[in-house]
């Protein structure tokens, strides 16, 4: 089971640098140019603290999923994936937006693009982990 949480963290890790790629630098960068007094110049970005961070969310998603979720199948992953984007898109997005004077677009598409990187890594677990199999003896 190690190797398959392994495996899956970076298929999920990967398909999360993917799409925070699409939605940060394209589709979102309008926005955060026209915004750019409330972001850190990108010298000053800490890039690796957010590869850091990228990689131990996908392994804990994976992990949560691997230990906590049954049954293993695609439709029970997909689900844990849509609950999720859910939990964390709300808390991420309408949270910040509490506190940070950011546009109602970007809180939007941060939102909808955190769930959908949930539901992409509740498909890619329920492809990769699945039950593990009892030997009789």
């Amino acid at each position: 089971m190690i190797k398959k949480i392994i495996l899956t963290t970076l298929a999920v890790f990967v398909a999360w640098l993917i799409l925070d790629y699409v939605i940060h630098f394209l589709i979102l960068k309008p926005s955060y140019e026209a915004t750019t007094f409330l972001w850190r110049p990108m010298a000053e970005m800490k890039t690796g603290l957010l590869l850091i961070v990228s990689i131990l969310v996908s392994l804990l998603f994976v992990v949560i999923y691997a230990r906590l979720i049954s049954p293993k199948n695609l439709q029970t992953a997909i689900s844990f994936g849509v609950l999720y984007g859910l939990a964390s898109g709300i808390t991420m997005s309408y949270g910040s937006y509490s506190f940070l004077p950011i546009p109602y677009n970007i809180v939007l598409i941060w939102f909808l693009g955190v769930l959908v990187k949930a539901i992409v890594a509740g498909l890619l677990v329920g492809l990769i982990v699945k039950e593990e199999k009892k030997e009789s003896a």
